[in-house]
């Protein structure tokens, strides 16, 4: 079976036959991102959910004595239940010539079969649901179809399964008919099927061939984010056409593919006058500080003077009610002060304990913790303020409160997104984990990766903290005290930002 083509070699190659032919040949130079693991893991709770979506249900999946799945046992137990008249059959399995699927929901359908294919993506509406949105899923599913077919079996149906955004947990488990939203692919499938067999033909093809030569395009991002990206351009120097700041991606695709790969092939028409700024401190080794702007701008921070950052975690099921499929969940918050000019540094913070709903705990909490008319400052503070909305959303008797304090939010990003102050060291990017490290580069206690636990980014605390109900002590431990170093280490790095800033006035 390994030698054929399987669905997700398939779409593999249908993104891009590169990324086909390095995930055969050169699995090692993938680079995943570091939350694609507890992704994968809601992947799966989402498969396992969606099994009971209509009813009792037989499950093939097999594994051999080493972990991994047996496949001729599935495709063997599949044609099994077919014959005995199971109705739902999931991760039902087909092979032929080497080429296999599993199907996440086979559902009997008169005198065929109906093909769910089920994704831990959200339903957002009609109008998202565009054939260009949709192309990743209706190459799976028609390849689906395909293999089926030529397995003898007849498909009647063909349904994407996807999380419905806009459901509410009113109950204390979820109620799958409502969690998920089933559509119908039988138009945009039938588009497709024609194509499956002349891909398959050359993927075969490919794969016995050397190392394709494809042009970086649009195709290593959105919606696919390739792994092998910093493979297809890691010889490049840095920094490069895609460090740009904030320039469309397809646009970066094709100055690269024009030669324009280095700040020095670059034109000034090209560029808007950020990224203008960017590579005149770049190629002329200076830096952009408008000590002007910055005394226009430092005045708005106030005293008392509080600098905030949350964290917060998104499960694809609901668990909490009132929450809806992926919505931030925040569950931590770590505070900085100073009551007046030339006062101590104060701090505060809280961290719910990875089991319970934090959120009630948090918003009280945060509400002592900030007086309604304190300046508070974030970090690109849209992601703040609309967390405080929610809260308020969530908690009517704490919603004036709450509201106070999101209307007195100062950015404290906006020095560097407004042009006041820019350092070639920054590469591009106005985050706080390279505008800090630019600024402050010789303080080891401000660089992220010296934190000795192991929570470097906000990727990282949302994929740990959903995990603490289920860890042991010593781990329970280890992790809340390294949420809690990291998120300090935010706030933190915002005051030394804005000491920084202070400094540049002068």
């Amino acid at each position: 079976m390994t030698k054929g083509v399987s669905k997700s070699r398939y779409t593999a190659f249908c993104q891009c036959p590169k990324n086909l032919w390095l995930k055969v040949y050169k699995p090692e130079e993938a680079k995943e991102d570091p939350a694609l693991q507890a992704r994968f893991e809601q992947g799966n709770e989402v498969g396992d959910l969606a099994m009971g979506l209509f009813g009792p249900y037989k499950e093939v999946t097999t594994k051999n004595s080493d972990g991994s799945l047996d496949l001729n046992k599935m495709c063997e137990l599949t044609q099994q239940y077919m014959a005995e008249g199971v109705d739902n059959i999931c991760e039902a399995s087909f092979a032929l010539d080497g080429h296999y699927c599993a199907v996440d929901i086979l559902r009997r359908n008169g005198d065929g079969w109906d093909i769910y294919e089920v994704k831990s993506s959200t339903y957002k509406g009609d109008e998202k649901d565009t054939p260009k949105h949709l192309l990743v899923y209706t190459r799976d599913i028609a390849y689906q179809k395909w293999l089926l077919e030529q397995c003898g079996v007849k498909v009647n149906g063909t349904y994407l399964v996807r999380l419905n955004k806009f459901y509410v947990l009113q109950t204390p488990k979820p109620i799958i008919s409502e969690l998920f939203h089933v559509k119908n692919m039988d138009a945009l499938v039938a588009n497709e099927l024609p194509k499956v067999a002349p891909n398959v033909a050359q993927a075969l093809k490919l794969l016995q061939g050397g190392e394709p030569e494809i042009p970086v395009a649009i195709q290593c991002h959105e919606p696919y984010n390739c792994a092998f990206f910093g493979y297809c351009t890691g010889h490049l120097a840095e920094p490069n056409v895609f460090n740009l700041y904030r320039m469309d991606f397809e646009r970066k695709c094709e100055l690269f593919n024009a030669g324009k790969i280095h700040f020095e092939d670059l034109c000034y028409e090209e560029l808007n006058q950020i990224q203008k700024n960017q590579v005149d401190t770049e190629l002329n080794h200076t830096q952009l500080v408008s000590a002007d702007d910055i005394r226009a701008f430092l005045p708005k921070l106030t005293f008392p003077l509080y600098f905030l950052d949350f964290e917060t975690m998104q499960s694809a099921v609901p668990q909490f009610y009132g929450t809806s499929p992926y919505q931030q969940i925040t569950f931590q918050y770590s505070l900085h002060w100073i009551e007046q000019e030339g006062g101590e540094l104060l701090h505060t913070y809280f961290l719910g304990n990875g089991k319970d709903d934090p959120r009630r705990e948090l918003a009280e909490k945060l509400c002592r913790d900030i007086p309604r008319d304190a300046c508070v400052t974030a970090y690109n503070m849209s992601f703040e303020r609309g967390r405080i909305q929610e809260l308020a959303d969530a908690f009517p008797d704490l919603r004036e409160h709450l509201l106070a304090i999101k209307g007195n939010f100062v950015d404290l990003i906006e020095p560097f997104r407004k042009k006041m102050v820019y350092l070639p060291e920054m590469n591009g990017s106005f985050s706080i984990k390279h505008v800090l490290p630019a600024l402050c580069p010789d303080d080891p206690a401000l660089n992220y990766a010296n934190l000795p636990g192991n929570v470097h980014n906000g990727g990282d605390a949302m994929t740990i903290y959903p995990q603490m109900g289920k860890m042991n002590q010593a781990d329970y431990n280890a992790a809340y005290k390294a949420l809690l170093d990291y998120c300090y280490l935010d706030t933190l790095a915002m005051v030394k930002i804005w000491e920084k800033l202070k400094e540049m006035a002068k």
